[in-house]
């Protein structure tokens, strides 16, 4: 048995031009092995932006189709379209996760057809997905598919951080954006596990929205006195680990600064290379993409910025540690794990002009889901 429906995918061709559009798809009855799962829910995460507008500018956007199937098409620089030459021409399917219910099953996975779950594997913009059943994990009994469909990027990436954080030796962390969703989920993952959070965040609404989850160290960075209440906080706590979803810009070089200047506090000596405490910025988002700036003479020579992706530590973690942190995102998924959304689109509505722009601005709070039910 074969299924019908459309996927949302994104096309960019050799005259720069981004093409998004609803595609008929036929999706194949599954093998022994896999389900059908007709989607219900699929979060619009940030990871999800880089792949279905890459470096689009809204100024250029322009609108055809009907409102069954509309099409949304981007010109982007020619300057740029060295660094994406290989997606040219290849129409791609978007969306990271989502859930729904299982309409068909191979031999090997009955026991989940008819069940809700969560999965993970790409192509969730769509009526239809097929997969293997290790990508999917059956929700608990009364929770929804909107309650389901954030399960895996977000909460796999607050305890991946954590996991990181004990793997390392750090004992506590400090996150820019912090007011997210995700930051949102570490902040109650760390109140229940007892580390330390150093939240970083924009305007003091976000940073309400993290006190009213119990968040003792909350900073704007654009209050005068952030750097000397960032060096106070990082010396209390002990920070030596930070998670930066900013990219662009010098607020990680100001995080590795107060990460020096709190470890220098205490020194009993002079070292031109600065305190031999080592300090490390991971880097897991681009919501600024201006090149990242490092003042390297403000702290010291003990020290790393590398890149952070969720997907390359659950294959350096193994499969105790998934399957432990799959688990403990089921136990808790309406409580420490739950996603709040701006509002639910269908995914005709996904590529509206002004939905487009909506989720496109990646305001911190700011999270969209798609019903594909809905139209």
């Amino acid at each position: 048995m074969t299924f019908t429906g459309r996927e949302l995918r994104t096309t960019l061709t050799e005259d720069g031009t981004l093409t998004l559009s609803l595609e008929d798809v036929t999706v194949p009855a599954p093998g022994p092995d896999e389900i059908v799962v007709r989607v219900e829910a699929a979060p619009i995460n940030p990871s999800d932006l880089g792949l279905l507008l890459g470096p689009a500018d809204m100024k250029t956007l322009e609108s055809s189709g009907t409102e069954e199937r509309p099409i949304a098409t981007f010109r982007l620089p020619k300057a740029i379209l060295g660094g994406l030459r290989p997606r040219i021409g290849q129409s791609l399917a978007v969306g990271n996760e989502g859930a729904g219910i299982v309409v068909a099953a191979g031999e090997k996975a009955k026991a989940l057809e008819g069940r809700r779950v969560g999965m993970v594997g790409g192509a969730m913009f769509a009526d239809y997905r097929v997969l293997k059943a290790r990508e999917a994990l059956p929700l608990p009994d009364g929770a929804t598919s909107a309650e389901g469909a954030a399960m895996f990027v977000n909460p796999l990436t607050a305890l991946g951080f954590v996991e990181t954080m004990r793997m390392e030796g750090h004992t506590a962390i400090v996150h820019t954006a912090a007011a997210s969703n995700l930051g949102q989920m570490l902040q109650k993952l760390c109140l229940a596990d007892g580390i330390p959070l150093v939240n970083i965040v924009r305007s003091e609404e976000q940073a309400d929205i993290l006190r009213a989850l119990g968040a003792t160290h909350v900073l704007d960075s654009r209050a005068e006195d952030f750097r000397k209440r960032l060096t106070d906080a990082v010396a209390e706590t002990g920070a030596t680990l930070a998670f930066d979803a900013i990219g662009g810009g010098d607020l990680g070089s100001t995080v590795l600064q107060a990460m020096e200047q709190a470890a220098s506090r205490n020194a009993t000596e002079y070292s031109r290379y600065g305190s031999s405490v080592f300090k490390q910025l991971y880097v897991y988002g681009a919501l600024d993409p201006s090149p990242s700036t490092l003042n390297r003479l403000a702290f010291g020579f003990t020290w790393s910025v590398s890149g952070w992706l969720l997907f390359n530590f659950l294959r350096r973690a193994g499969a105790e540690v998934n399957a432990r942190m799959r688990q403990r995102v089921v136990d808790e998924l309406t409580t420490t794990f739950a996603s709040r959304y701006t509002a639910t689109i269908g995914l005709a509505e996904a590529l509206r002009p002004d939905v487009l722009k909506a989720y496109e601005r990646k305001a911190t709070g700011e999270k969209y889901l798609i019903d594909p039910t809905r139209g």
